[in-house]
């Protein structure tokens, strides 16, 4: 029987390390091919048209594309309407289909709406994991604006989108007229902070393959997250997993995690320490508009505040995708962003 309990251990510890090892790759580059062109004011581009089960949740306005920000990484963009620009971001484990409520709040005729899915996540490139750092997420975004020729535009940060966006805008600093800042966070860690127990355990080499992507679906775990769980329905939950799933790289999940600083010395600290020069540096409209019932980032508004100490705060009962609760209240914020730099704006 001892012998027998001692293999049975064995082929267990066996197994463990076979699923680490398989676990820590670092998965491979997968570019996604479109069809057809996209014909925009400055170019054209590859177009790629939405599978059924995406292409549900949009009118057939919109416009879907790639951006090829290096070679065969491609960056995934959903854009509606026409007029001033409006740059949405969102964050992990998201995509810009995240934004089409709070699109839908706002006039077609007034806004062009533009929606870029980080790499890695949606319909974009998916990399490997070690290229997965703040600075080429900033340096792609940056690419991608660049690469739509915009000369100005309101944000909507969230999430990584927030940090991603904020860091794009950087670098072509005279873009950004004004801001809507949703629940993110935008301040660099000035000495050692302790992370929130997941991105502890994501943090952790071996232990955070296991538990995110072995033994459990951040995506999953959307409908927690929210103030209503059920504004996270299995349909929606499908809409953010299934292109991921699907393209037989998921590893952007976890390195995005990894990519939350936990201290000044921390590898996505320097960009931080970039993005809020910039922001601190500049004065424009900002509106916070701030899910309280989020569980990860609501404690989070007062440093918000201090970042932004002129900016109009509206506190929500959402969760942390508020988008998919309180569209209503972040399209409200944009107009009035917008109605503050209209008179520059018509100039």
């Amino acid at each position: 029987m001892k012998k027998i309990l001692l293999s049975i251990l064995g082929i267990a510890v066996l197994a463990v390390a076979i699923a680490g090892i398989v676990l820590t790759r670092d998965g491979e580059l997968k570019t996604p091919t479109g069809e057809g062109m996209v014909a925009l004011e400055n170019g054209n581009f590859e177009a790629f048209p939405l599978p059924d089960y995406a292409a549900k949740f949009v009118g057939d306005d919109y416009k879907s594309y790639f951006v090829e920000v290096e070679p065969n990484i491609k960056v995934h963009v959903l854009e509606v309407g026409s007029g001033y620009p409006v740059y949405m971001q969102h964050g992990l484990p998201t995509s810009g289909f995240l934004y089409r409520k709070v699109a839908d709040e706002l006039p077609r005729d007034q806004f062009r709406i533009i929606m870029p899915t980080i790499v890695g996540l949606g319909f974009s490139s998916k990399i490997p994991a070690g290229q997965h750092t703040l600075e080429n997420h900033i340096s792609w975004m940056n690419a991608t604006l660049n690469g739509l020729a915009i000369e100005e535009a309101i944000f909507v940060g969230h999430d990584w989108g927030g940090p991603i966006g904020m860091g794009a805008l950087a670098r072509s600093p005279e873009l950004l007229k004004g801001a809507v800042i949703l629940n993110t966070v935008l301040d660099s860690a000035k000495e050692e902070r302790d992370l929130a127990p997941p991105l502890v355990v994501a943090n952790t080499p071996v232990a955070g393959e296991i538990l995110f992507e072995g033994l459990v679906s951040i995506f999953g775990q959307l409908p927690s997250f929210q103030a209503d769980p059920a504004s996270m329905p299995e349909d929606v939950i499908q809409l953010y997993e299934k292109p991921v799933r699907d393209s037989g790289n998921a590893k952007g999940i976890l390195a995005m995690m990894r990519m939350s600083p936990d201290g000044p010395d921390h590898p996505s600290s320097k960009q931080y320490r970039e993005l809020e020069e910039y922001y601190q540096g500049r004065e424009f409209p900002t509106e916070i508009v701030w899910g309280m019932q989020d569980s990860i980032l609501a404690k989070r508004l007062s440093d918000m505040k201090k970042n932004f100490p002129n900016a109009v705060v509206t506190e929500t009962q959402g969760g942390h995708f508020l988008q998919e609760e309180t569209p209503e209240e972040i399209a409200s914020a944009v107009l009035r962003v917008y109605s503050r730099i209209q008179p520059v704006a018509e100039e």
